[in-house]
């Protein structure tokens, strides 16, 4: 497959370009690539040296995204490339999302969208890793997605321009933003190598601005990341930036990459962050990667009826009513999407 010219960069002098994809701004001279290593600089022309290297594609539930208000039971067809604008300390990806070579399988978007359309699909995820590091192909498949009546939602650290949200619009109906460690600014540097959090609340903002769909997770790291401040102030910028009702998950964190001694998060520590959510004025928090776990349930928030019930990715049961309203208080309860009942319960790879 020959190189594809990137989006969002401007030539400057000497052969150099900037690049305004995510919120790092590189400036790469001739021959160089960004932080995420995956956008090259040959001759003053910025290329994508990963468009249509799919490292990962898979089926997955909408749900495990996560996504609990946006066409619940949805299947997606799940693509991913190498490469991140992150270096995660605790990355679950890190074997595909840090990895310095270009590979992956020729997946163009046209078959992308026929997988979903053979899979008896409703939607396409970019996921898995950072999709904004893999924005043109992302783009040109969300493009073909929305041409036969999909949707297409991102999983993302967030911490892209508002130049690049705006470009994805058109096509992007719904994004997961994953916050880690309260946003804590100093976690951030330390595990995450990241400079600054404030592109990723102004990124928020910009799909706000847009009507896209927002759900947000924050991973709560035992000992440098779990702050019950943080969570609580966190928990109120999006209650005041975004609106209460938005989907706020709390998930648990796993040993792994480079973080491997550090302990799974305890469940009470879990549940104590879920209150602090709730006390800050969030109508919808959940609690994710504890499968069976209440808290993975959605509740009324007017009378505490329970309306979906969960385990894991899979919904068991479904308790709302026409015009998705509490059937005991008719509150309507803002979930995007009617049910979508599917055949399959579990995720699968394609390749």
């Amino acid at each position: 497959m020959s190189l594809h010219e990137a989006m969002l960069y401007n030539k400057t002098e000497n052969k150099k370009v900037a690049c305004f994809l995510c919120a790092r701004r590189c400036q790469i001279n001739d021959g160089g690539t960004g932080f995420c290593l995956v956008r090259k600089n040959e001759g003053g022309t910025l290329f994508s040296l990963n468009y249509a290297k799919a490292i990962s594609a898979g089926i997955d539930p909408v749900e495990k995204k996560p996504l609990a208000h946006f066409h619940p039971g949805a299947l997606v067809v799940s693509i991913a490339t190498v490469g991140c604008n992150f270096r995660c300390q605790f990355c679950d990806n890190w074997m595909i999302s840090q990895e310095k070579k270009i590979q992956g399988k020729d997946f163009p978007p046209q078959e992308v969208v026929k997988a979903a359309l053979n899979n008896a699909c409703q939607g396409i995820s970019y996921t898995y890793t950072e999709p904004t590091i893999f924005f043109e192909y992302a783009y040109e498949t969300a493009k073909l997605a929305k041409q036969v009546g999909f949707f297409n939602t991102f999983v993302t650290n967030g911490y892209m321009t508002p130049e690049a949200v705006k470009t994805l619009v058109p096509f992007l109906d719904a994004a997961t933003v994953d916050f880690k460690g309260g946003a804590d600014p100093d976690f951030y540097k330390t595990v995450s190598s990241v400079p600054s959090v404030a592109p990723i609340f102004e990124a928020l903002k910009e799909m706000r601005r847009n009507n896209i769909h927002i759900e947000i997770t924050n991973l709560v790291v035992p000992k440098s990341g779990e702050s019950l401040e943080r969570i609580r102030q966190l928990a109120t910028w999006i209650k005041d930036g975004i609106g209460k009702d938005t989907p706020f998950h709390l998930l648990r964190f796993h040993p792994d990459y480079q973080l491997t001694t550090t302990p799974s998060t305890p469940v009470e520590t879990l549940e104590k962050a879920y209150v602090a959510a709730k006390d800050a004025g969030l109508n919808y928090v959940y609690i994710g990667n504890v499968p069976g776990h209440p808290c993975e349930d959605t509740h009324c928030p007017n009378c505490n009826e329970t309306l979906i019930k969960r385990y894991n990715f899979a919904i068991t049961r479904w308790n709302l009513a026409k015009g998705m309203r509490c059937p005991v208080c008719g509150t309507e309860i803002p979930i995007k999407g009617g049910l979508h009942p599917s055949g399959h319960s579990f995720p699968y790879a394609l390749f």
